[in-house]
């Protein structure tokens, strides 16, 4: 990825549309050039996470960090590439976080895609799993972009990934607690789009539907494959998207949002 102005040697292209309650006008947005990026993802050990490391070294990154809590557990085929670093960070640790950023100054696009689920409705769900949820999947999210915000701006053009869901935009009962933590990621998405593109960095949020993954163990519902989902978030991120409906469920739902966001809040609450 080149370095230098965020228009140097780049192609703009005017966004197609803009989604209501999206974006509030029409942004020029770069398409970006995968090839010699430096990627970050973080939850990179299992699931969605690790799927997304694959498709990015697909795409030619030169080097992707594959954060995790704990990085022995990062898959093996994914540790053998030599273009892969592992990184020890836990989204919930300032200290580590401030730790992960100081070693990974050359990383210009950065996936949060770390999250935890705390099943339980609105009013019965367990308050300190929603309290954690809160944490990771929102706080947690905000803080890592904060971090590594100087180094995104220096390496411009670059960007920022954030796995979001689409209940984030409506929510599902039993993961009441879920929904609010990534509705809060939701929009805190949206001020950092707003904030960072004066900066040349990208803000792509992603909203799948559910995803095969041990998130979602036992849960009896559609499930699209992490490897489905994480290659259309990346292919959005090469177009320069900032909003990416990421499998046939959620761009269906989408659709339906974009019309009448009281629809889809009817449709997954049963209403």
């Amino acid at each position: 990825m080149r370095r230098g102005h965020p228009r140097d040697g780049y192609r703009q292209k005017p966004a197609a549309f803009s989604y209501r309650l999206f974006q509030a006008v029409i942004y020029t947005v770069y398409l970006m050039n995968l090839k010699e990026s430096v990627a970050l993802v973080t939850g990179a050990n299992r699931g969605l996470g690790a799927c997304l490391v694959r498709e990015l070294l697909s795409a030619g990154a030169a080097k992707v960090y594959a954060s995790a809590r704990t990085v022995s557990a990062v898959a093996a085929d994914i540790t053998a590439d030599p273009r892969v670093a592992t990184l020890t960070l836990d989204i919930t640790d300032p200290l580590s976080v401030e730790k992960a950023a100081a070693a990974a100054q050359d990383v210009t696009v950065l996936v949060n895609n770390a999250g935890v689920l705390a099943f339980g409705s609105a009013l019965g769900g367990d308050l300190d799993g929603f309290e954690r949820d809160l944490r990771t999947n929102y706080l947690g999210t905000l803080r890592v972009t904060r971090a590594f915000a100087p180094v995104l701006e220096r390496h411009a053009p670059a960007a920022v990934v954030n796995v979001l869901t689409l209940i984030a935009l409506a929510p599902v009962g039993p993961m009441a607690g879920y929904s609010a933590s990534k509705a809060a990621a939701h929009s805190i998405t949206q001020a950092l789009r707003a904030e960072l593109r004066s900066r040349g960095v990208t803000v792509l949020g992603a909203y799948p539907g559910g995803i095969d993954t041990d998130m979602l163990a036992g849960v009896q519902a559609e499930k699209a494959a992490p490897e489905l989902v994480a290659s259309r978030i990346v292919a959005a991120l090469a177009d320069g998207q900032t909003v990416a409906f990421p499998d046939d469920a959620s761009a269906q739902a989408g659709a339906v949002y974009r019309q009448d966001p009281l629809e889809l809040e009817r449709l997954l609450l049963g209403g």
